[in-house]
């Protein structure tokens, strides 16, 4: 107990003499609110499905060609096709759907 008492008391004391640093942060970000944001996230998928929709679609049509009668891989081909269809509809729509959301909710949007 006789040791630990003046680490004790130096660790409690240190910080009090110890003078006051300025630390800044710097925003890795370069939005500066939550909207932009969001705003720039959505406009980076919607550059990363422009590449890969129309290539899904190229996979789905070679699956579904090279099936040769096999219902499992032209089932799969049909999927692939239909969900990359449905995702790039979303990805189109995200703006608009981001500008009814702000609406609904009674946000003012930028």
């Amino acid at each position: 107990m006789k040791k630990i008492l003046p680490i004790l008391t130096l660790l409690l004391t240190l910080p009090i003499g110890a003078t006051a640093a300025v630390i800044e942060i710097q925003n890795p970000l370069t939005a500066p609110d939550f909207e932009t944001i969001v705003a720039n996230l959505i406009d980076f998928v919607f550059k990363i499905a422009i590449v890969l929709a129309p290539l899904m679609i190229i996979i789905g049509a070679a699956l579904f060609i090279t099936s040769a009668g096999n219902l499992q891989q032209v089932d799969r081909a049909k999927k692939i096709i239909i969900y990359t269809v449905i995702g790039f509809a979303i990805v189109l729509l995200a703006k608009g759907i981001m500008a009814m959301i702000e609406q609904l909710l009674g946000v003012q949007g930028g």
